[in-house]
C-alpha cells in the first residue's frame, strides 16, 4: 500500500530581496538544524536559528554574488563552518561572463559560543578557479584532512569550453593559511557542470565521499580508488539531447542518487539539462548499465532557452527503506513548486507522483528538523536577476506528517 506524503508548512522568511542557495546544519549546536541561505545579489549570507519565530542571523556580508555552498566543521569544535563560493560572473551577471579573476572559495568561521550567536563571522581564503559555481567538502581521497571539490560551470574561453574540476585539500593550521593546497582532478573531461553532490556509501566497505556530476555530458558518478590511486568516472547517462539544436544546451543540470531495496545507488534521478525543464530517471539494467526512463516535461524552453527544473533531492521520507526524490521548481506557475516521486516499481518504470508544495523553489535542503525521526525538507525561492525573480520569495519548512509503516 502506497501512503500519499503529507506536509505541514511554516514559513521561516518571507519577502525576500533574493534568494537561491539553502543548507540545513546545526549552526547553535543545540541538536537542531538550523537553516543557512542567500541569494546572489545582496552579498549576504544568512542563518536562521529553530527557535521560535527563526530568528534571523547575519554571518557575513561583502560578498560579491556568493553562490554555491556547503559546510563542514573545519576548526574541529564540533560546530558547522560554511563553504561559499563568490564572484562568478561579471558585469553582465550571465553564464557567458564568467569573471577571470572571480570564482573564489572562502570559509566562514562559526564564533562557536553562545554569547556569539549574533557576531559576524570571520571569513579566511581557500582558493579560487574562473567560473566556480558548486563545490562540496567531504573526504573524496583519504579520512585525515577535509576536501573542498570547486566545481566551475563555464569558462572564460567559451560557455561551453572544458571545465577544471579542482579539489582544495586542508592545511595544518586553518586560520593563517593565505590558501589550501589545489590539485586538479580532471581538465579535460566536462563542460558546464550545474550539479555536483556529495553522496557517502556507495562504494561497499569505503568511508569515502564520492561525487555525481550533472553537465553537458550527462549524469557522472566520480569516485576516488585508493589501491589505484586514481580517480574512476562512470557513466549513468548522457541526458537530454534532443532540446540542443533549439536552445544549445544538452546534458544534464542536477541530479542525486537514490537507494531501493538496500543498494545505495538502485536509480539516479535528474533534471536536464542545464536549467531544464525534463525528469529523467536511470535505473540499472541487469548487464551493468543504466536504463534512461523519460517522467515528465514541465513546460517549454522560455525566452532564456531555459526551463524551471533546478534541484533534485533524494531520501527516504516515507521510512519505508527506499529512497524517494523531490525536484524543485523555480517557476512560473504551474511550473514551480516540490514534485515528490516513489518507486512502485522501479525496474519496469512505475513511479507515482504528488506535488507537495506550490511556492517557488530555488533548492531544497532536508533534514529531520523537529527530531521525530522523519526527514522534512525546507525550501529557499529561486529568486535571481537575468535569470527568473520569484513574485513572492521566501523561505517554508516542510514538517513531514507522513504516517510511519506499522
Amino acid at each position: 500500500m502506497i501512503t500519499p506524503p503529507r506536509f505541514s508548512t511554516e514559513v521561516v522568511a518571507e519577502q525576500l530581496r533574493d534568494g537561491y542557495w539553502l543548507e540545513a546544519a546545526d549552526v547553535d549546536g543545540d541538536g537542531a538544524p538550523d537553516l543557512v541561505g542567500h541569494g546572489l545579489r545582496l552579498g549576504e549570507v544568512y542563518w536562521y536559528q529553530q527557535r521560535e519565530g527563526w530568528p534571523r542571523k547575519l554571518a557575513a556580508d561583502g560578498f560579491r554574488m556568493p553562490v554555491g555552498g556547503d559546510f563542514a566543521d573545519i576548526t574541529g569544535n564540533g560546530l558547522p563552518d560554511v563553504v561559499v563560493c563568490h564572484e562568478l560572473y561579471g558585469p553582465i551577471g550571465t553564464i557567458v561572463d564568467p569573471d577571470p579573476e572571480g570564482g573564489k572559495i572562502d570559509w566562514i568561521e562559526n564564533p562557536g559560543a553562545a554569547d556569539k550567536t549574533d557576531a559576524r563571522w570571520e571569513r579566511h581564503y581557500i582558493g579560487r578557479a574562473t567560473g566556480m559555481h558548486r563545490l562540496r567538502v567531504g573526504h573524496f581521497t583519504q579520512t585525515e584532512r577535509l576536501e573542498v571539490v570547486g566545481v566551475p560551470i563555464v569558462a572564460t574561453a567559451d560557455v561551453h569550453a572544458v571545465l577544471p574540476l579542482v579539489m582544495f585539500t586542508q592545511p595544518d593550521d586553518v586560520r593563517t593559511a593565505a590558501e589550501w593546497p589545489m590539485t586538479v582532478i580532471d581538465d579535460h573531461s566536462f563542460r558546464m557542470i550545474h550539479g555536483a553532490e556529495k553522496k557517502k556509501g556507495l562504494v561497499p566497505g569505503s568511508d569515502l565521499d564520492s561525487l555525481l556530476l550533472a553537465s553537458d555530458e550527462g549524469c557522472t558518478w566520480l569516485r576516488y580508488d585508493p589501491e589505484r590511486g586514481c580517480w574512476l568516472t562512470e557513466l549513468v547517462g548522457t541526458g537530454e539531447l534532443t532540446q540542443f539544436r533549439r536552445t544549445g544546451f544538452k546534458g544534464s543540470g542536477d541530479l542525486d542518487a537514490g537507494g531501493l531495496g538496500g543498494d545505495p545507488m538502485a536509480y539516479v534521478a535528474a533534471l536536464e539539462p542545464f536549467h531544464g525543464n525534463t525528469v529523467a530517471v536511470y535505473t540499472k539494467d541487469g548487464d551493468g548499465g543504466w536504463q534512461r526512463r523519460l517522467f515528465d516535461v514541465f513546460g517549454d524552453p522560455n525566452e532564456n532557452d531555459e526551463g524551471p527544473g533546478h534541484q533534485v533531492v533524494c531520501a527516504d521520507f516515507d521510512g519505508d527503506g527506499d529512497d524517494e526524490f523531490l525536484v524543485a521548481l523555480r517557476g512560473p506557475w504551474p511550473w514551480q513548486g516540490v514534485m515528490y516521486y516513489k518507486a512502485i516499481d522501479a525496474a519496469r518504470g512505475i513511479w507515482t507522483k504528488w506535488r507537495v508544495a506550490d511556492e517557488s523553489v530555488a533548492r531544497i535542503a532536508a533534514a529531520d528538523f523537529n527530531g521525530d525521526g522523519r526527514i522534512d525538507f525546507a525550501t529557499i525561492a529561486y529568486s535571481v536577476q537575468n535569470y527568473y525573480v520569484a513574485e513572492d520569495a521566501k523561505i517554508v519548512l516542510h514538517r513531514n506528517e507522513i504516517p510511519r509503516p506499522s
